[in-house]
């Protein structure tokens, strides 16, 4: 059985990192993706460093496999008819640039869509592409704080933002899957449609129970430094060598902690009977579970909760994380030829299918690495090329 994208054609007019990352997933699932980048200089990813691998920015190389790159001046006139008969036959179409700057390109939805019917067209923004601020730019940083996120992450009187770029990948990965359903609704209208991801509206979506608390009590959620404002225990605790996360999610749990450690008095304790108590009693329970588990080492600690069937577990460093024997048992890195770096590995697709599995089929490409190949395709000889060259259109 093939991919379960195979055949389908995405002309993927994104940088950095949200859009990329949408087209990175549709090619892992078989898309055929071609990349536009600007001559000269590509992907701004391509230039976010350190850290590098072999002169490659370890940003871009994470987001762009699977794909083949052409370069295009889309300024020009040649370019933008380039860009015309590439949508012809595309399926998808990404593009993240500001609101209004594809009108004046001559590649907007409605354009294309004139060209190609069946055309899906990712649009991807930092505050989307309708509402009264529509044409600001928006980066990761930016709608992490716009977004809530940074207010309630850290320690409360400052905020802080998260390691990874969780907008930007929110936001690509939402944009993959309004591709997909938009594909399905194609198979039945025969129509394509116009599909809006937006980093405000992923982040807002990740709010989840935070955001409808807000109306349930008009209260914004507070900063809960390492642990949960609805859950205790479920936070992070010092033990003699290095932190670990408790997460006793429910009663059931709880009883299990107190159980698997002979804790029998907090067990009997009626402040902490239940998690509602627990949770209005926190400033009395955890000092106290913080000093017991300081007494344990991260593996005696763990270890008594895995036989209790406690989810617990260290606070691993991403080289702890990605070289675990479950994340190696889980082929969670893939490896990747390519031209320049021996031995690259990038992030895996993350779902796994029994059937028609994701595969690397591309390295991330070298900047233009396929424009003659694919122009070639499109009917233009060499001497065209050349001659498009040396006039900047490539």
């Amino acid at each position: 059985m093939g991919l379960p994208l195979e055949g389908i054609k995405v002309l993927e007019l994104a940088r950095t990192l949200a859009g990329p990352v949408s087209g990175q997933m549709l090619g892992d699932l078989g898309a055929e993706v071609i990349k536009v980048e600007q001559p000269g200089r590509g992907d701004e990813a391509r230039h976010f460093s350190p850290p590098e691998w072999e002169g490659e920015s370890c940003y871009y190389l994470s987001s762009n496999r699977n794909k083949r790159s052409i370069t295009v001046n889309l300024k020009t006139e040649r370019g933008k008819e380039i860009i015309h008969e590439l949508a012809k036959d595309s399926d998808v179409l990404i593009e993240n640039f500001r609101t209004g700057a594809t009108e004046k390109l001559g590649i907007d939805y409605e354009t294309l869509k004139k060209i190609n019917p069946r055309i899906i067209y990712l649009s991807v923004s930092g505050f989307g592409r309708t509402g009264p601020e529509k044409d600001r730019a928006g980066y990761d940083i930016l709608m992490q704080g716009y977004a809530g996120l940074m207010s309630t992450t850290g320690e409360p009187g400052t905020p802080y933002k998260a390691g990874p770029s969780v907008a930007d990948l929110t936001t690509g990965i939402l944009g993959a899957l309004g591709v997909l359903a938009a594909l399905l609704a194609r198979g039945k209208t025969g129509e394509g449609q116009f599909v809006d991801s937006s980093l405000l509206d992923g982040q807002i979506m990740t709010l989840n129970h935070l955001a409808t608390g807000f109306f349930a009590t008009g209260q914004s959620a507070k900063p809960m430094g390492q642990a949960h404002n609805s859950i205790v225990p479920y936070q992070v605790f010092q033990t003699s060598d290095k932190n670990i996360v408790l997460a006793a999610g429910n009663d059931s749990l709880w009883e299990k902690v107190c159980k698997g450690m002979g804790w029998e008095d907090l067990l009997q304790e009626e402040s902490f009977k239940t998690n509602q108590l627990r949770v209005s009693n926190r400033e009395q329970l955890i000092p106290i579970l913080a000093e017991r588990i300081s007494q344990f080492t991260s593996d005696e600690f763990c270890s008594k909760m895995d036989e209790a069937g406690v989810p617990c577990g260290p606070v691993n460093s991403v080289g702890e994380a990605i070289t675990s024997p479950q994340a190696v048992a889980r082929e969670s890195m893939v490896n990747v030829d390519h031209p320049k770096i021996k031995d690259l590995k990038t992030p895996a697709f993350p779902v796994k299918l029994s059937d028609t599995p994701a595969s690397v089929r591309l390295h991330p490409p070298l900047l233009g690495e396929h424009t003659e190949d694919v122009l070639l395709s499109l009917g233009f000889n060499s001497e065209k090329i050349s001659r498009m060259r040396e006039d900047g259109v490539l």
